[in-house]
């Protein structure tokens, strides 16, 4: 099926957003670089923040179900898969693509937590931590929530490392630690 503009418009931005920044990217480069008019960019969004809504709800799900599938095809056992959450993060930062994470670029330009931007970038890792908790309990983690929550610090900070020093191995020395926390946690 062929897709509508707005499902165009929305890649396409998403692109310029994550290569550009939200605040940097105005309405007239999105116009330039999306090939869509203006007027029917404001047909299908009436601000330039909606738009920035549906961006981040497209590269939510298809982040996530990325992430989620191939940390799934990289382990069986619930403990491997503990792990293999950072060998997908290392895939991620060493391909081509990979230029930072773009829900913490949105929360880092939309810092208030009311901001529907911030709520949604936040949503996302909410998302990915639940994920690992609903993992780290079926590992049997004496506290999966709490495992949670470190492993995604260092999930993170891998990212963020990845990005300001130009480590590609950031996500490998994350997983190192990683494996201490999951065995102080009673994993099996």
């Amino acid at each position: 099926m062929r897709p509508n503009k707005r499902d165009m418009l929305v890649r396409n931005a998403l692109d310029v957003f994550y290569r550009d920044g939200f605040h940097a990217t105005g309405m007239d480069k999105l116009v330039a670089e999306t090939g869509i008019s203006k007027t029917s960019m404001y047909k299908h969004f009436r601000t330039k923040e909606e738009l920035i809504l549906a961006v981040l709800r497209l590269r939510d799900e298809r982040f996530r179900n990325w992430f989620c599938r191939r940390v799934e095809e990289l382990a069986e056992a619930p403990c491997d898969r503990l792990l293999a959450v950072f060998d997908a993060l290392h895939e991620w930062i060493s391909s081509a693509e990979f230029k930072g994470c773009m829900f913490i670029k949105a929360v880092a330009e939309y810092q208030d937590p009311e901001d529907p931007i911030h709520i949604q970038s936040a949503t996302h890792k909410q998302m990915l931590q639940d994920y690992v908790e609903a993992i780290a309990a079926q590992a049997g983690a004496a506290d999966p929530e709490a495992l949670a929550r470190q492993l995604m610090l260092l999930k993170e900070g891998a990212i963020v490392i990845a990005v300001m020093m130009g480590n590609e191995q950031a996500a490998t020395d994350a997983k190192d630690a990683a494996r201490g926390l999951i065995t102080a946690a009673g994993c099996r």
